[in-house]
C-alpha cells in the first residue's frame, strides 16, 4: 500500500484524483492539502463523497508520501516546489503546465518525463517525476502520434476541438457562468492555445523532419465534461491502411482504442479512454478523437501514470463505465 498526497485539493481535477484514490486497491490518502478549506470535511467541497470518505482537507504536509499529486494552477508547482522539500524516495505527479515542455523538465535535480503513455511509456515506468499532459494535448496528440510515428505528417494539420465547462476550472468567469453558456458556443485563444508546445513537441519527437503548421482552434461547448477532437490533413495512403497504421500503433495501449464507427462524447465522459475514429476525402484524412477531459485529460491519466511508475497493473483503479444514457 502506498501513501499519497493531493496538493490543491478543491479543484475539479483534485475531486476525480481523490474519487480515484479511494476506489485503488494498492493507494491510502495520506492528506488533502487546501489552504482555503483546511480543517473542512472533503465532501463539504466534492459533496459527492458524502458517506464515501471522512477525510478533511490538510494545512499540513507530510513530506514522507510516496506519491505527491500537484494540482495546482499553472505556474504554481514550481512555486510549491521552491518552498517545500520531499523525501527521496517521493514521487512527484504534477498536473499542471509547468514541466512539460523540454525546457522546463529539469527543476532543482528534478527531471520530469512527459506523462503520455502511449508515447513514453517505457520512461515512465523509470520515471520518479511525471509532467502530467493537458487535456487537450492529450486528445489532439492521440490523434496525431501513429502518423508521426510512421513519418507521415508533410502538411499542415488542421483542428477544431470543444471542451466542456470543467476545462476552465472552479473559478467563475464572465465564460464560465450557466446563464452565458448555457445554449452557446464560442472559441477562444485562436491559433495560439498553451497545449500547442507540448503538441508540437511529441510530434517531432516522433517525426524530426516535421516543419508544418499545427492550427489549432479551441473552443468552449455547453457542456460540462469531455473534448470532442477534430484533426484533418493530407494523407498519400486509402483508409485501410490509416486504420492499419492507427490499430498497430495503439494494439499494446489499455486505454485508446480505433472505432469502425463515427464516435460522440458519451462513449467516453467517465472514463480514462480515448476512442479515434477515422474517415477518408478527396485526399485528406480526418481524425476524430474523444476524452473526458477531467480523466484521461487530467486526473485519470495522473493514475495511469502512477499505476506505470510503482509496477501496477496499468489498468488499476481505472475500470470505470461511461454514463452512456
Amino acid at each position: 500500500m502506498i501513501r499519497t498526497g493531493i496538493i490543491g485539493g478543491a479543484g475539479y481535477t483534485a475531486g476525480e484524483l481523490i474519487r480515484l484514490l479511494l476506489n485503488h486497491s494498492e493507494t491510502k490518502i495520506d492528506f488533502i492539502y487546501s489552504t482555503s478549506n483546511a480543517g473542512n470535511p472533503v465532501s463539504a467541497v466534492h459533496q459527492d463523497l458524502l458517506g464515501t470518505t471522512d477525510l478533511k482537507f490538510s494545512s499540513t504536509i507530510n513530506s514522507e508520501v510516496d506519491v505527491l499529486f500537484l494540482c495546482l494552477g499553472h505556474g504554481n508547482s514550481k512555486a510549491f516546489l521552491e518552498n517545500n522539500q520531499f523525501a527521496d524516495h517521493t514521487k512527484i505527479i504534477d498536473l499542471s503546465n509547468d514541466f512539460r515542455l523540454e525546457a522546463d523538465k529539469t527543476f532543482q535535480g528534478k527531471t520530469f518525463v512527459y506523462g503520455l503513455p502511449e508515447l513514453n511509456k517505457a520512461d515512465i515506468r523509470k520515471a520518479d517525476y511525471i509532467a502530467n499532459p493537458g487535456c487537450f494535448a492529450t486528445a489532439i496528440q492521440l490523434a496525431l502520434l501513429p502518423l508521426a510515428s510512421a513519418g507521415k505528417l508533410h502538411d499542415d494539420v488542421h483542428v477544431n476541438a470543444v471542451t466542456g465547462a470543467t476545462g476552465a476550472g472552479t473559478s467563475l468567469s464572465d465564460t464560465t457562468h450557466f446563464s452565458w453558456r448555457d445554449n452557446n458556443f464560442s472559441y477562444y485563444k485562436p491559433f495560439t492555445h498553451q497545449h500547442l508546445g507540448e503538441i508540437n513537441q511529441s510530434v517531432k519527437q516522433l517525426q524530426s523532419s516535421f516543419d508544418s503548421n499545427i492550427l489549432f482552434m479551441p473552443n468552449r461547448g455547453n457542456f460540462s465534461r469531455g473534448i470532442f477532437a477534430t484533426a484533418y490533413t493530407k494523407f498519400d495512403g486509402d483508409l485501410e491502411e490509416a486504420k492499419e497504421l492507427y490499430e498497430a500503433c495503439y494494439k499494446d495501449d489499455a486505454f485508446t482504442f480505433v472505432s469502425q464507427n463515427p464516435l460522440h462524447l458519451k462513449q467516453v465522459v467517465n472514463t480514462n479512454n480515448c476512442f479515434v475514429h477515422l474517415h477518408k476525402h478527396d485526399g485528406m484524412l480526418l481524425i476524430t478523437s474523444v476524452i473526458d477531459n477531467l480523466l484521461k485529460g487530467a486526473s485519470g491519466q495522473a493514475i495511469q501514470n502512477m499505476n506505470l511508475m510503482h509496477g501496477f497493473f496499468e489498468t488499476e483503479g481505472l475500470n470505470l463505465k461511461a454514463n452512456y444514457f
